[in-house]
């Protein structure tokens, strides 16, 4: 992630010829303090990225933080005061809440998901259900929060989902299409394959040539069945629909992954605000 890339094209996108509400009205040399003030219990996130910001407008600014990514806070505390330039609290104030409120909101979502899972061996993992250009923030967010990141895209690993397996016409033949395209392409990554059913288990493991079964869509009780066929020859990953309130069940079968969309884009932004302190 070039993160220097995205502030410079994230403050083009808001100012582009200039942020006009501020100056003409705010003078060019005079400088002010603020405070990141929390209005909403949880984990906060993106504290890092906030100062990356700042300094990349004004490289001398100061900021005093007390709090750090993954610690958990309350309403009405403070997370870091700034002393910088006005222009530059005020032309950089948006960028950085829209990051740090996103942030944090998927970092609480996801405290809350690994909490319900902490007694067990089981990791939570996160999805490619991300926003487009955002994914490497928000998967950042979901370590923050105490969960693990899966692929971090299509070029990371080999995933042969439901349609992979459909339009190469059949599980065993798709396999065999991705052991011979990592031979080819002298690739050392993962494959993992979807099974939609404990026949389909049967047929990977009759079959073999991956890393890790994806148990898509499957109940507690055929989890369990699958993971007595599977043996603990492949890791296992339960997928699809998992929610918080059924993820502790999931997680009680032995499964070594639980996987979920839900925890990005489930997510509801925390409520942050960047006030001048007068």
């Amino acid at each position: 992630m070039d993160l220097n890339q995205f502030i410079k094209q994230a403050l083009e996108e808001d100012i582009r010829d200039g942020d006009h509400s501020t100056l003409c009205c705010i003078p060019a040399d005079i400088e002010d303090e603020a405070v990141l003030k929390i209005k909403e219990d949880g984990i906060i996130a993106g504290l890092e990225i906030a100062e990356k910001i700042f300094k990349y407008v004004q490289p001398d600014c100061e900021i005093i933080f007390s709090k750090k990514d993954g610690d958990q806070v309350k309403n009405g505390e403070e997370a870091f005061r700034i002393k910088a330039k006005t222009r530059t609290l005020l032309s950089t104030e948006r960028l950085v809440l829209n990051i740090m409120q996103r942030m944090s909101g998927i970092a609480s979502l996801t405290h809350q998901y690994a909490h319900k899972v902490s007694d067990t061996t089981t990791k939570l993992l996160d999805t490619r259900k991300t926003t487009p250009l955002f994914r490497w923030f928000q998967k950042e967010a979901v370590k923050i929060g105490g969960g693990h990141n899966h692929r971090m895209g299509l070029y990371d690993m080999i995933m042969l989902k439901d349609n992979h397996i459909d339009f190469c016409g059949g599980i065993e033949k798709a396999i065999d299409k991705a052991n011979e395209y990592l031979s080819e392409k002298k690739l050392d990554i993962k494959i993992e394959v979807e099974t939609r059913d404990l026949e389909d288990v049967k047929k990977v493991m009759a079959h073999g040539g991956v890393h890790r079964i994806m148990l898509d869509n499957f109940s507690p009780d055929q989890i369990r069945e699958a993971l007595t066929i599977i043996d603990k020859k492949y890791e296992t990953e339960a997928s699809g629909g998992i929610e918080i309130d059924t993820i502790a069940a999931y997680a009680a079968t032995g499964v070594d992954y639980i996987s979920s969309g839900a925890i990005i884009h489930h997510a509801t932004s925390m409520d942050l605000s960047l006030k001048a302190v007068k």
